[in-house]
């Protein structure tokens, strides 16, 4: 678990703080590297049970009110900053004790191993192993943390969601956005090195966990392939990744909950729920594309209407195509105040900015149906 976000790293209390967490996660990590077969690691197998055993418990200890009860009024964006530094901490401090001891297994097995690769040398594999379990450990759970403080709904027992959790701790299908960031984000002296960390394919494979274990294994090599004179190679790269990896997920749940509060505020403050959402979807369909945040805020405002209304549209649901006719035929039959729905096409359209001519278009219409006597 990441320890108290609120401390911050300076003085020699808060550093043998931070060292002593570390040891102790990894020994518990030694634990559970020991309990890997060989084929775990090669098929990649090896993650599905590390997500098992780094999320089981920790989802049913850490939730809204676990941070609630000890940071009670502070904003999340001061919460969430402060756990990103702290796990990036924490991940260059498990390299530098990484580093170490496969320098050290390295040199001791080098005469009777004739050179042997280090990957092959079973203990340094072994230390390879609790490297990259307590990175990905820390960043999935890192990444869960920020879900939770910025109240975007999670439940990892549904598989849609886990996959969710999984590609934004690790950047999948964003690898291009993480490198673009490595520019502002990394000092100059090792952004050849994360941007090469983060070079070569994204992974856009099916929803299959040994594969992301094969691809975070792939990724992680590069830290005993590259020798880097005078710096710690292995806490350079888990620090930054981990903070890359921290960024990320704060832009992407922060964003989704930002939609989610656009979703509740149009549901609270509509006089015509069920009219709303056609009106939503009709904005967001005049250029016939769907912008993921549009689809975000769609689907989140169905379920707001739904809790807060007690409406389910079934018509709604099963349309295809969206009728423009139809909308404005449901509008007309509607009596008096329509100034809500102007306002919630308003924000539909704002939702994935600029908004374009086809949905100004649409918005024009519905200013000028609006206009009652």
């Amino acid at each position: 678990m990441i320890e108290d976000p609120t401390d911050t790293a300076g003085t020699d209390a808060d550093d043998d703080a931070d060292r002593k967490v570390v040891e102790q996660e990894r020994s518990e990590l030694k634990a559970f590297v020991k309990g890997l077969s060989a084929d775990d690691i090669k098929s990649g197998n090896w993650f599905s049970k590390l997500m098992s055993h780094a999320m089981s418990s920790y989802t049913e200890k850490v939730d809204w009110q676990y941070f609630q009860e000890r940071y009670e009024g502070v904003p999340p964006d001061a919460v969430v900053d402060q756990r990103i530094k702290m796990a990036a901490r924490y991940a260059a401090l498990e390299g530098g004790l990484s580093a170490g001891a496969y320098t050290a297994t390295v040199i001791a097995t080098l005469g009777s191993a004739g050179g042997a690769s280090p990957a092959t040398v079973p203990a340094a594999a072994a230390t390879m192993m609790i490297d990259v379990a307590f990175v990905t450990r820390l960043q999935l759970r890192l990444a869960y943390d920020v879900a939770v403080l910025y109240r975007v709904p999670l439940d990892l027992s549904d598989p849609d969601d886990a996959w969710k959790l999984i590609r934004v701790a690790f950047t999948i299908k964003s690898g291009e956005a993480a490198r673009e960031g490595v520019a502002k984000a990394v000092p100059a002296l090792v952004r050849p090195l994360v941007k090469r960390f983060y070079s070569g394919d994204v992974l856009t494979a099916a929803k299959a966990l040994p594969v992301v274990g094969k691809h975070l294994l792939q990724k992680n090599v590069i830290k005993i392939g590259i020798p880097l004179v005078g710096v710690p190679l292995a806490a350079v790269l888990n620090r930054y990744t981990t903070l890359l990896a921290g960024r990320h997920a704060q832009a992407v749940f922060r964003n989704e909950a930002r939609v989610i509060e656009i979703a509740r505020n149009l549901s609270r403050t509509t006089r015509h729920p069920q009219l709303m959402l056609w009106v939503a979807w009709l904005v967001i369909r005049a250029n016939h594309k769907i912008a993921d945040d549009e689809a975000l805020l769609m689907r989140h405002l169905v379920t707001m209407v739904r809790e807060q209304h007690q409406v389910v549209d079934e018509e709604l649901a099963g349309l295809v195509d969206i009728d423009a006719a139809e909308v404005w035929r449901r509008l007309d039959a509607e009596p008096g105040d329509l100034s809500d729905l102007l306002d919630a096409a308003d924000r539909v359209a704002m939702v994935d900015d600029p908004v374009d001519a086809r949905e100004k278009a649409v918005i024009a219409e519905l200013r000028d149906r609006c206009r009652r006597p």
